[in-house]
Formats: structure tokens, sequence, C-alpha cells
């Protein structure tokens, strides 16, 4: 945890509050220097140079075929992130929200969920998205203003996206704690709920409302941080005085800070949280302490309140680059692979493409349907009354 030196609190010195309490650039960088491998009790079992290590807690055995398909997952969810990005400034998307660096994060937590458990996203989990089984075509969609989320959030078993920050969370403890009263908890075929949200959320009381419910009623439920050091322009040293995941222990349960820039590590820590959930232990949070390499979202300038020297030492922890390395140096992998891996990423970034410029615009009555359950005559009411308006336009169109 990085030294705020006091600047989160302004000193009397004449000065508006707002000025005085405005961290220097050096201490910016020295925050990130004394935050960079996330403190002694980080985590970690593949290190930035793709080095494996050992940790006292935390072992996983793991194939070479194995390791090739969470370095697949992360290169895949990359590009096509890249691509929706580049879409986004062609005026294809109203909006992108980039995951760009917190890769393993997202892969390592999201192969860890079961078949059975279910996942509640914010608005970044491209990644985890994709390991539920959700094509990068069904989230544009959503970016373009044509739908909603084009999957069945039952069937993938991951919850529809969330925009108001923190609120998922609420939803997921809600979720959770009926899997406990139905009891589909306590041995190795229990359920569990994972809920992910970025650090800045921690500052919503929707989040630490659901860390009262999850806890008194011992539900089931991972919270997983994806600490990414910004929530939009606000560094974490300026939203908290301690880690993240010590946070847990005001209410009762465990908090562990994993690398989230380390697939292995991640995926480690996820089985372990979510296997304590499943039998009745829960909740757990854990942070994954990783690194937003791009702006907030594409309506966002991070050069305004960020240094590059900043951005360029995170680049060498970039958590594709590492498991490359590892593959590499223990033989495991060659150019051939790595040149598959790179052609199928290039392909789905061109499927991509073709499906987002190419979705139909739907009518303009179809923002009454799937509102509820059922008709209804009020609704119905509505919706003729809306299509009587249209028609009066030149063409039925306006």
């Amino acid at each position: 945890m990085s030294s705020p030196e006091r600047w989160t609190r302004p000193q009397p010195s004449g000065a508006p509050a707002a000025t005085a309490a405005r961290p220097t650039a050096e201490q910016v960088i020295a925050g990130l220097r004394a935050t960079s491998e996330g403190g002694p009790e980080l985590v970690q079992l593949l290190t930035p140079e793709g080095e494996r290590v050992d940790h006292p807690d935390f072992h996983i055995d793991i194939t070479p075929e194995e390791l090739r398909g969470l370095y697949r997952d992360m290169v895949l969810v990359r590009r096509a992130d890249r691509e929706a990005n580049a879409l986004q400034r062609q005026g294809q998307l109203g909006l992108w929200v980039p995951l760009l660096g917190q890769e393993a994060a997202q892969i390592g937590a999201g192969r860890a969920l079961r078949p059975t458990d279910m996942a509640f996203p914010s608005y970044r989990e491209h990644g985890v998205a994709w390991c539920r089984g959700i094509h990068p075509n069904d989230i544009v969609g959503m970016f373009r203003g044509v739908d909603h989320g084009a999957w069945d959030p039952v069937a993938k078993r991951f919850h529809p996206y969330t925009i108001v920050i923190g609120n998922q969370c609420l939803n997921a403890a809600g979720y959770a704690m009926g899997q406990r009263f139905d009891s589909h908890v306590g041995d190795d075929n229990g359920e569990a709920t994972m809920v992910f949200f970025g650090d800045g959320a921690t500052s919503q009381g929707d989040v630490h409302e659901a860390f009262v419910w999850a806890s008194v009623y011992d539900a089931p439920l991972v919270f997983f941080c994806q600490n990414n050091q910004w929530a939009i322009s606000e560094p974490t040293e300026r939203q908290s005085r301690l880690p993240l995941y010590q946070r847990a222990r005001g209410y009762g349960f465990p908090g562990i800070r994993v690398d989230g820039n380390d697939v292995l590590a991640t995926l480690a820590v996820s089985r372990w949280a979510l296997d304590e959930c499943r039998h009745g232990n829960g909740p757990v949070l854990i942070e994954a302490f990783t690194y937003r390499m791009d702006s907030h979202t594409t309506s966002d300038d991070a050069t305004r309140y960020r240094l590059s020297t900043e951005v360029e030492e995170w680049k060498l922890k970039d958590p594709i680059e590492r498991v490359k390395a590892h593959l590499s140096r223990n033989g495991f992998a060659d150019h051939d692979f790595f040149d598959g891996v790179e052609a199928e990423a290039d392909e789905l970034a061109a499927v991509l493409r073709e499906h987002c410029v190419t979705l139909p615009e739907p009518p303009p009555g179809r923002m009454f349907d799937n509102v509820y359950a059922e008709p209804s005559p009020v609704l119905q009411a509505q919706r003729d009354e809306y299509e009587t308006y249209l028609a009066g336009f030149a063409g039925g169109e306006h």
C-alpha cells in the first residue's frame, strides 16, 4: 500500500482544499512504486519475468495444454477489446469500456467458475463473459445501442452488464442469499456467486451494504475487486487509508490480495475463494491488484491525470507477456503456436467488426419488448399511442 503522505487530508495552508489535496507528480510515482508489487501479502505464482514461484498457501497444478489455453483466452480477449475500441473511434459504437491490462484478472477468475456458479459483472468484464461462453458479438450491441445484451443470463449464468457503479453487488448478494436459503451450499457440489467491481466502487454505499448482507447471512459470494489503480481520474490512495482487501475484516469475513496480472495466482485464489463459499464458509473478498492500461472509457482521456512513466512501468508487468515468456522458456509452446493464436485473434476481430457494422437498427417499438414478463393493458396502450404518434410523420418515420 502506498503512502499518501497525508495529501488526502490537506494541511492548513490558506489554499483551497481541492488544490492542497492534489498529489504532486512525485507523490503519485512514489505511491506507484510502493504498491507496484502489491505489498508483502500479495499472492503471486508467476513473476513479471515469467518465472514460477512458490507460495506457502496457494499452489496450482496446471498442464502445458491448460496454460496454453489461458494464454489463448487472454490474447483473443485483448484483440476483441482493441477491435471494439477502434470501432468506437470510427463511430460504430457509442462507447466502449476497455479491459486492456486486466486480462489475467478476468480470465483467471472466469475460468475458476463452475457451470453452476453465477457471475455478476459491472461493465468491463468482457473477459469473464468470454469464459462464460459469451461471444464478443453478443456484447457490442449494447454499446451500439441496439440491444441490452444478446445473451440469456440464466443459461449462461452471467448477469447483464450493470452501469450503475456498485449496484451489481447488491444484486449478487441477494442471489447468493437465495443459494443459501435453497440449500445449494454445504459440500463439494455446492454453488457460489462471484461479483465483479472496481476499486472506485468500494466508495459506493451499495458495495458496503452488500458486504453487510452477505456477511450476516453467510452468503456464498466472492467479491472480486479489480483494483486497477484508478477510479476514472482518482487514484486508489484517494479512496482508502488501507489496502482494499483489508476492508473485509470489518465485516467479519476474509480478504486476500492477489497479483491481478498473474493469471495462475488469480485462478488459484479464485478457486479457493469459490470453494470456501460453496462449502458454506463465505463470503470472501479478493482484491486483484492490476492496472488499467487504457482510459476508463472511450469518453475519458487518461493522459490528463496520470503520467506516461507510470503506464510504462506497468507495461513491464503485462499479464500476457509473462505467460508467453513462461511458455517459451520452458518449451511449452513454439512459434507456430503463437502465430496460430495471433491469426485466430485477427479472425475473431474481423468477425466482430463485420457483425458490428451490419447490426440492424431495431424498430422504435422494440423499446416496449421485454419490459415485463407478461404484457399488460397499460403497456400496450403506451405502445399503441407511440406508434400512432410515429405514424403521423411523413413516411411513418421520424
